[in-house]
């Protein structure tokens, strides 16, 4: 009978970081700019065109009406997906994420830990509580960056099975 193990991967944390900070920044425009409908144009054209034909037919108005439809429900389910990945986090890295990233006017860390908590904590205490929920924010999102192994920890790996 085989054992199912489960190891939880190394990640690059400035890769990670970067990559988690990247999706929060996105989460944060979108929440914070409306999206603008596109409109069909009724206007001819006033310059004549020279192409041969394409053999596609072009309907303007029902790309337009896709457009207007599907992006801002692709921007919605985003939040929404941002929304469920950090209401999972533990209480103090969901304040942190929250209070630093998803809210549009905290724009620096030392505001968040000395005033966001029911008590200022110190910088480290913050930075660790932060990594903690960028890794389990990536892994749930799968935006996480894995450390690349080198050979002789591969084949440490590989003896340990």
């Amino acid at each position: 009978m085989t054992q199912m193990s489960f190891e939880l991967p190394e990640l690059d944390r400035k890769k990670t970081q970067a990559a988690v900070e990247a999706a929060l920044e996105k989460y944060r425009i979108y929440k914070s700019i409306t999206f603008e409908e596109k409109e069909a144009s009724i206007t001819a054209s006033p310059t004549e065109r020279f192409h041969g034909p394409t053999n596609v037919t072009s309907d303007q108005t029902a790309a337009i009406a896709i457009y207007n439809i599907d992006t801002p429900a692709a921007r919605l389910a985003y939040c929404e997906r941002i929304e469920r990945a950090v209401s999972r986090l533990p209480k103090k890295e969901r304040i942190l994420i929250t209070e630093r990233y998803l809210n549009t006017d905290c724009d620096f860390d030392y505001q968040v830990y000395n005033n966001a908590f029911e008590r200022p904590i110190s910088e480290t205490t913050y930075y660790k509580y932060k990594w903690k929920a960028f890794y389990k924010i990536a892994l749930n999102l799968n935006i996480q960056v894995v450390k690349e192994q080198t050979g002789e920890q591969k084949t440490k790996r590989n003896s340990e099975s």
